[in-house]
Parts: C-alpha cells; sequence; structure tokens
C-alpha cells in the first residue's frame, strides 16, 4: 500500500488517469483563515494543494476543534465527496495563503462511473488517504485527550 502522505496523486494514479482527473480541475487561491469546508457540510468539490498549508480539524464536544493533521504540496484536501451520503467528516481551514486545484466532486464521480479503470483508481488513491486520516485522527485524539494518550511517542 502507498504510503499517502509521502504518496501525491501524481504518484498514485498512473499518467493517463492523473490527466483524465486534471482535465476536471480549475485553479483556486485562498486567503490564509479560510475555511475551506465545515465539518456536516455538503462535499462537493476537493482540492489538491499546489503551494501552502491546510490544516484538517474535527470537533470536539466542549472544547475547541482538535487539529488532526496539516496538509501541504500535491496533499488531498477532501474526500467524503467520494462516499455517500457526501457530507464532511472533518473541517479544514488555509492556515497560510493557499494555491490549489478544485474539482467538482459530481463531475469525477461521473467520469469514475463511465470508467471503471479510472473509478477504480480514483477510489483507490481516495481509499488509502481516507486510511490515513483515520489513523492520523485516532492517534490526535488520544494524544490530546486520553490520560497516558497514543502511546506513541518517537
Amino acid at each position: 500500500m502507498n504510503d499517502p502522505v509521502t504518496s501525491s496523486m501524481l504518484r498514485a494514479l498512473d499518467a493517463e488517469h492523473r490527466q483524465r482527473l486534471m482535465d476536471l480541475a480549475r485553479e483556486v487561491s485562498f486567503q490564509a483563515g479560510t475555511r475551506l469546508f465545515e465539518e456536516g457540510g455538503r462535499a462537493d468539490r476537493f482540492w489538491i494543494v499546489r503551494t501552502g498549508t491546510v490544516t484538517l480539524d474535527m470537533r470536539v464536544p466542549g472544547r475547541r476543534a482538535a487539529v488532526i493533521e496539516t496538509l501541504g504540496h500535491n496533499q488531498l484536501a477532501g474526500w467524503s465527496w467520494l462516499f455517500a451520503p457526501h457530507t464532511w467528516h472533518l473541517g479544514a481551514e488555509a492556515t497560510t495563503p493557499l494555491r490549489a486545484y478544485e474539482f467538482d466532486a459530481a463531475a469525477v464521480r461521473a467520469l469514475c462511473r463511465s470508467d471503471p479503470e479510472f473509478g477504480m483508481a480514483v477510489t483507490q488513491w481516495v481509499g488509502d488517504v481516507l486510511a490515513h486520516r483515520l489513523r492520523s485522527a485516532r492517534t490526535r485524539l488520544l494524544d490530546l485527550y486520553a490520560p497516558y494518550g497514543s502511546g506513541s511517542r518517537v
């Protein structure tokens, strides 16, 4: 399995699939402090970071949101767009000025349905990212709130 932290979309998809995906991209920019999405909101797009950083956060009742992970160059911001009910499971904020490729989720899902090989490649890529994010969320929440942390200190 590819390590999604170091394995960008460039490594996860072959050249043909990467080009098909990039044909649907549009370049966008966000100022530092801009919320890209809110936990529980409609997941109708996603981004691949070009420059800058994005933090992923999770609401914790009675506390401020916990930062789960920080994303940078070539990393995927948003996976909830691929899986029904297409609702964000985390929140995201640009922590620096951000330039990214933005994708319309409905268009990418339609391409995935029309080309099963492309769809499998995209699903594998996003699934790898999702598995990594779940591990990161678990570790981060244990570090913040468990009596002895996650036990993963190096």
